[in-house]
């Protein structure tokens, strides 16, 4: 604890917690949080090993079997998402071989009765690579694209639809990922996932979350990679350092109970997707990844969605990696040249420097999330009396190397944490600031350094 912390405040551990009075704000100012953490040396020689021959290998490659739409043919050997589906397994199984057997490689596949956007019972398979961790296996972190394509109409299952922007650049960053950390060791599991049925309705994911949810899985973190393969925009402006990073404020899986918890003491800007965003700002907008990562406070687009959509129906905290600028000539379009201008989802209009950009902040979110401790849980605000100070309480984690915790808090009109207070191997804080004033937050320390994402208190009488 630096000598400005010793004068201000006086910390005593009683009871498995700490006291922290006379919090000046002159103090709490030299104080700010470490809101950039730097790569180590591992997750550096990750980003090296990012390959953009090879990611510009797997979108041509999902654009060679002519149309991936989810009502195409599922048995032919080489058209369609059935061909697709097969070879996406083959390679991943191919990525696996080095592991020692810490990957795994499954077709999740079931079958879809008539619904939205689908008239016949159809298989929709997920392809997921599953990397178990070293340490804390039973915590989950999710990286996925869509490998489904569709032209202008959605239900044309028969027309060419390469999808190369939507979704084989986000199909490809999820796959690389695989390829690069399949001989590595993460702390937590990290699974790979390639979907289908994100056209149609969101099918895919959301049968992998209800899957998950069924099983109790402690996924932590969701993140999809779609339509991440150019940073040219419709006026053929470019921005190719910058990703666009869609979290949600009010929980889409919010319950009545909870809505009127939030209505009264705020949380609009702390759901668990938010904080996920602002972690992969402090580790992946740097300059190892070249990239800057632009929070969008949305869940998605106007009129539009993607597959983070089912992790949060979960419950699960889940955000959408897009481009910066969309050009919508290449989505959604069948291919064609109308007035001289050429329309369709074209290999021609991906940018592949781009989409190892956005594989290498992925990178950087992933095996940060992985090295870090998970998420406090239980972290509570105690108000079963009025004061002027604040309580806290969390569980303590599971993880081997936990070294301890931190308080955080802001102001209520900020956007980001501003000060920081490290409390140790505790699970009790309190603080000598008004719980009415400012938003807290707490998150774990393991003894390399690495900081987790923060979670936000409720209120526990």
């Amino acid at each position: 604890m630096t000598q400005s912390r010793r004068r201000f405040l006086a910390a005593s551990a009683a009871a498995g917690g700490v006291s922290l009075v006379g919090v000046e704000k002159a103090v709490a100012e030299q104080d700010r949080p470490r809101l950039t953490q730097h790569p180590d040396r591992e997750l550096r020689s990750i980003l090296r090993e990012v390959d953009q021959c090879d990611i510009e290998a797997i979108v041509r490659k999902l654009v060679s079997f002519g149309t991936r739409h989810t009502l195409s043919s599922q048995d032919d050997p080489r058209r369609g998402i059935g061909a697709a589906r097969d070879w996406i397994h083959a390679e991943l199984t191919r990525y696996a071989e080095p592991s020692e057997g810490r990957m795994t490689v499954e077709t999740q596949s079931y079958i879809q009765p008539p619904a939205d956007r689908i008239p016949v019972p159809t298989k929709i398979s997920n392809v997921l690579a599953t990397l178990r961790g070293s340490a804390s296996p039973e915590r989950v972190y999710v990286v996925s694209g869509h490998y489904d394509s569709r032209v202008s109409d959605v239900m044309n299952a028969t027309s060419d639809s390469p999808g190369a922007d939507d979704d084989a650049s986000g199909v490809a960053v999820a796959m690389e990922l695989a390829r690069v950390m399949a001989r590595r060791k993460p702390e937590a599991t990290i699974v790979f996932a390639a979907v289908a049925g994100e056209e149609q309705g969101l099918y895919g994911a959301r049968h992998m979350a209800k899957v998950y949810k069924a099983a109790g899985t402690d996924v932590q973190a969701m993140f999809t990679n779609d339509i991440v393969g150019s940073c040219t925009a419709d006026d053929g402006t470019r921005d190719p350092r910058t990703v666009r990073l869609f979290a949600e404020g009010v929980p889409t899986s919010e319950t009545p109970d909870e809505a009127a918890i939030r209505r009264s003491v705020g949380g609009e800007n702390d759901s668990p997707s938010r904080q996920l965003a602002r972690f992969v700002r402090e580790v992946a907008d740097n300059s190892a990844t070249e990239t800057n990562v632009r929070v969008i406070y949305r869940r998605d687009r106007y009129l539009r969605g993607g597959d983070h959509i089912g992790f949060l129906e979960q419950g699960y905290p889940a955000a959408r990696f897009t481009e910066p600028h969309e050009d919508f000539a290449h989505q959604h379009q069948d291919v064609r040249v109308q007035d001289g201008k050429q329309y369709g989802d074209l290999v021609e209009f991906c940018d592949f420097p781009y989409i190892t950009k956005v594989a290498k902040v992925n990178a950087a979110a992933l095996w940060s999330l992985a090295a870090a401790p998970g998420t406090p849980k239980g972290a509570r605000i105690r108000t079963d009396t009025l004061t002027n100070e604040t309580d806290l309480v969390w569980q303590k984690g599971t993880e081997p190397d936990l070294a301890g915790y931190e308080v955080l808090w802001r102001e209520t009109t900020d956007s980001e944490w501003t000060h920081v207070i490290e409390v140790g191997g505790v699970t009790t804080a309190h603080v000598d600031l008004s719980k009415d004033n400012v938003f807290f937050g707490v998150r774990a320390v393991d003894r390399d350094g690495h900081r987790g994402p923060v979670a936000f208190p409720t209120p526990l009488r």
